[in-house]
């Protein structure tokens, strides 16, 4: 950037807590929140708005006079003229007699505090003058209401993103210093901070100087900070397994650097959570989730649903939970109203529309914006209000403090609900596809080279560096995408440089992922120039594949022999690569296979390739020849067609949607089809053709010799959708951001499978569409996983999707464009169905999300057909398709690598890792089957080993046998030690 572009990237966009508000304003004026007022904004002011104004306002606040408890009513009165006696009566009975000087007075008069909200008629007298109104005087609550301050984290949008975790470190020294000048403060009115996430405090602790370090650990010691779990507010739908345990893992090292137990989390602004949330959480040992979204844009119905109705939300193997709570306004409320006596009226009137049946609740109070400085008002009102009167009380707390006390009187009465709360805001994913597919990528590629190190070279495990490319995954997939003027201005420099930075962190975890798996490879390898090569296997269960190997390592090598000396089935490709099969490589183990010049090795079995279908004897595909989808799919054991071309689709058919018109929807033209592999091992037939949306569309339909999958592969070069034609006009909340330029891509997946149920792989778990999502749940779209299945009890297919999170179901129903706040206009249920579109590409959001993508960008899936449902085959499916084998050279395991063996395939690893301590391995295990299971864990060379449960804290907790119990959709974290190694 030029000097001037970086000053107005510094200064020309940043947002303001008061522009920001008026931003607000403008999304909501658009989408008719400020006309139409819903009522999650409504409740408990309806009253306020129809009353007249009024010199008398009723108090909702029981104090203590002489001994006796009363109830305000305030009065403001206007005097002109010489001092003068007034005096007030409260229905006809003298309550006040005092001297008014001239000016404006407010003050208190009281009454007895009503049972049941009645009417009192006041009036005053003075200096010939006479007023009257007649007031409702409501019952007080005698609740306890606890305030959480915090500030919330946005990693970019107002500012950027260097300047916010300035703020976010300054907010460190400002909270610390706030409850020391309060510490004599009375209980409850001193000063309280909370983390509500925890990448500001990472940042502190990396670097600032010990002495500040120690500052903030006594700190959170004193109780003047409380830390939340989280380590950002993430979008948890985008999350691998790992990488959603790794969004707690932060919280156990500061919390054991504080002498601390954290067991509360909280969230802002996002709406909807990922089911496994709760596994990730009990293995942190998080027991409380505020959840505070957004309070009106893209949220669906979870503020209609969720708002001060606290539950248990139970983990998806039932043995876990965790207190969920949505409080009113979610994080919002600091920014649109003000701590007095009028909001505690109408917080109090709140409760009652919804018959809150609970004497204790809280609210966030998030400071005058996002990422707000502490605000130091809170405690001068709870302080003042706190001493004027006995009910409500107030108290500044920590979310752990707040939620212990709710559950220590109401725990036992919450209904306890299990299902996923299917997230929203992930769709902005779409938005910057490439990105998104790297990320996913380097998450899959971190879990690979931890466990790779564990099985070969242990000493290659660096537990900072996996730290550090673990913290840029988790970034990424951080909330804030870019510039609150990201769609309406998208070339101001302000909106680049924040796109820069957010893009780096997927640049940099792909990078560092990569060099953490050479790394282990490198410390392996014994030859550099060996003709003999060692294939690694991850997974915890045996795998055959097709691997492949660079031009340059095997050139002039096309026969394979495997370490009993027998020839493997090979084949040079028009790449240059060399494939062949690595058959039955053991689970956690590694086979060697001797590369030479002799003519490749066929196949017993071709896979054969002919007039656009290809065949191995195991599975059948067939793409047509007219438009390059896939009409036919068939295996061995299931000889009708898989495919529903019945309503005119089939699958992998590219669509592309501008604007919300689904009868508009386009697909690609003419195509050019080609064998690019003709076999006998490997078959790839190539399409090529113009498509909307796009400079071309190549797609790639693979099968190979013995296995029982195709894998597709398509690239699109995509077009820059139109930018807006006047830079800046509008803003967010100008038709250009709200409705312009807006586009869709999708893949289509109609599968023929009667009766078929579709099953979604999400992190740590299995849902059902409808049947497992729970009130306030989104529908018009899905975060997926690794896999979607649509099986019956005698046959289905598995979809494994390699790089696109999102899918549409039975519909294209991802047609929300710009804000939308009314809850009645998204998707109400999701109908059984056997079809499903892969949400590939959008740019529907109005802010923060990108407005545009453009160039190469590449989607991968495997289509596996299978018998009946069977979700752990499912599971070792898709994960062997993100976690492939790993080639190196030929080299020599540690004495002491793990020697692990599960004998349960459907129990499955999930990771093994040295453990931070460096005495023990870390070995996670899932139960994928959704059944109970009892796994033996042996070593392969009979060394006796020591088996500890655990949890993200790697900490012994509980001696267990090599007879593990995992239960149905549990994650279970071991401790192992091998002992006399």
């Amino acid at each position: 950037m030029t000097s001037s572009e970086e000053d107005r990237a510094q200064k020309g966009s940043f947002l303001p807590n008061m522009e920001r508000r008026k931003v607000i304003k403008g999304l909501a004026a658009t989408a008719g929140i400020l006309c139409a007022q819903p009522r999650i904004l409504a409740l408990g002011q309806d009253q306020a708005s129809k009353e007249k104004p009024s010199f008398a306002l009723p108090i909702r606040g029981i104090g203590n006079k002489g001994g006796k408890l009363v109830q305000p009513i305030q009065l403001t009165i206007a005097h002109a003229g010489t001092d003068a006696t007034l005096v007030v009566r409260a229905d006809h009975q003298e309550v006040e007699r005092r001297v008014l000087s001239s000016g404006s007075h407010t003050f208190n008069v009281f009454v007895d505090p009503a049972e049941t909200a009645r009417q009192v008629l006041i009036d005053y007298e003075i200096a010939g003058k006479s007023d009257s109104a007649e007031v409702r005087v409501e019952p007080v609550r005698k609740v306890q209401i606890f305030i959480l301050p915090h500030s919330h984290h946005d990693l970019g949008y107002t500012d950027l993103q260097g300047n916010v975790e300035a703020k976010q470190v300054a907010n460190i020294y400002k909270g610390i210093e706030l409850a020391r000048s309060t510490a004599n403060y009375p209980p409850g009115a001193r000063f309280v901070w909370n983390l509500e996430v925890l990448w500001g405090a990472d940042l502190f602790m990396r670097t600032k100087t010990e002495p500040e370090c120690q500052e903030l650990i006594s700190a959170v010691k004193k109780g003047w900070i409380g830390i939340n779990g989280m380590y950002a507010n993430e979008l948890t739908g985008l999350c691998r397994p790992e990488e959603l345990l790794q969004l707690f893992r932060y919280a156990t090292k500061l919390g054991d650097q504080c002498g601390v137990r954290v067991d509360s989390a909280m969230i802002s602004d996002v709406p909807g959570y990922t089911w496994g949330t709760v596994s990730a959480m009990a293995q942190a040992g998080i027991r409380y989730f505020s959840a505070a979204p957004n309070f009106f844009d893209r949220i669906g119905t979870s503020m209609v649903e969720w708002q001060d109705k606290p539950f248990w939300w139970v983990s998806p193997s039932g043995n876990e939970k965790v207190l969920f709570w949505v409080p009113w306004t979610g994080y919002a409320m600091s920014h649109i109203m003000k701590l007095d006596s009028t909001w505690v009226n109408k917080y109090q009137a709140r409760l009652d529309e919804i018959n809150f049946p609970y004497q204790i609740s809280y609210i966030r109070w998030s400071g005058h914006g996002d990422n707000a400085v502490p605000d130091p008002d809170i405690c001068e009102f709870v302080k003042q209000w706190n001493e004027e009167y006995e009910w409500p009380r107030f108290s500044i707390s920590t979310t752990s403090d707040a939620f212990s006390g709710f559950e220590k009187q109401y725990g036992h009465q919450l209904p306890e609900l299990k299902g996923d709360l299917t997230p929203y805001w992930e769709d902005g994913a779409g938005s910057s596809a490439l990105e998104t597919r790297m990320s996913r990528g380097a998450a899959d590629r971190l879990v690979q080279a931890a466990t790779l190190s564990t099985i070969l070279a242990p000493q290659a495990y660096k537990d900072a560096d996996f730290n550090a490319a673990w913290r840029n995954v988790l970034l990424y997939s951080e909330h804030t995408w870019g510039a609150w003027n990201s769609v309406s201005d998208s070339e101001n420099p302000f909106v680049t440089q924040q796109w820069q930075v957010k893009r780096q962190f997927a640049v940099d975890a792909e990078n560092q992922s990569k060099r953490l798996l050479d790394g282990v490879l490198e410390a392996y390898v014994s030859e550099s120039n060996s003709s003999t090569l060692d294939v690694h296997n991850t997974c915890s269960w045996p795998r055959t594949e097709v691997v492949l190997i660079s031009r340059e390592r095997s050139l002039g090598k096309d026969h394979v022999k495997n370490e009993h000396r027998t020839s493997v089935p090979s084949q040079r490709l028009s790449t240059g690569e060399l494939a062949f099969l690595a058959e039955n490589v053991s689970a956690l183990g590694t086979a060697s296979f001797h590369l030479s010049a002799a003519p490749p090795h066929a196949p017993a079995k071709r896979v054969t390739v002919l007039d656009g279908v290809l065949d191995n004897g195991v599975v059948r595909a067939k793409v047509d020849s007219k438009d390059g989808n896939i009409v036919e799919l068939a295996s061995k054991r299931i000889a009708h067609n898989l495919v529903d071309t019945s309503s005119g689709e089939a699958v992998n058919e590219y669509l592309f949607l501008e604007g919300k018109d689904t009868s508009k929807v386009s697909t690609n033209g003419p195509v050019r089809i080609a064998i690019e592999e003709s076999g006998p091992l490997v078959a790839t037939i190539r399409i090529e053709s113009s498509a909307p949306g796009c400079v071309d569309l190549v797609r790639r339909v693979r099968l190979n010799a013995y296995t029982d999958w195709i894998e597709l592969s398509n690239t699109v070069n995509k077009k820059r959708a139109p930018l807006n034609p006047h830079p800046g006009k509008g803003g967010p909340a100008g038709d250009f951001a709200q409705h312009e330029s807006k586009e869709s891509m999708q893949f289509a997946f109609p599968f023929a499978v009667e009766n078929g149920q579709i099953h979604i792989d999400v992190p740590l778990a299995v849902m059902r569409p409808e049947i497992d999502q729970l009130p306030g749940s989104c529908r018009n779209w899905l975060p997926v996983g690794r896999w979607i299945d649509v099986a019956n009890a005698e046959y289905g297919v598995t979809c494994a999707t390699l790089d696109a999170p999102l899918v549409e179901i039975g519909y294209l129903s991802a047609t929300m464009l710009g804000s939308q706040t009314h809850p009645e206009i998204w998707r109400k249920h999701i109908e059984p169905t056997q079809k499903f579109y892969s949400w590939v590409i959008n740019n529907h959001w109005g802010t923060n999300y990108r407005a545009y993508q453009d160039g190469l960008i590449e989607f991968r899936y495997a289509l596996r057909p299978h018998g009946g449902y069977d979700p752990a085959a499912a599971s070792r499916f898709a994960i062997g398709q993100s976690q492939p084998l790993v080639v190196s050279v030929q080299g020599q395991r540690s004495r002491t690598a793990l020697k692990l063996r599960i004998d349960q395939e459907d129990v499955l690893l999930q990771e093994s890792k040295r453990s931070a301590d460096g005495s023990a391995w870390i070995v996670r295990l899932f139960g994928a089957s959704g059944e109970n299971r009892k796994a033996s864990l042996t070593w392969t060379d009979h060394t006796p080993i020591k088996v500890w449960r655990s949890d993200l804290r790697e900490q012994p907790l509980e001696r267990l046998g090599t007879q593990v119990e995992v239960p149905a959709w549990e994650l279970v974290t071991l401790r192992i030690e091998a002992l006399n190694t």
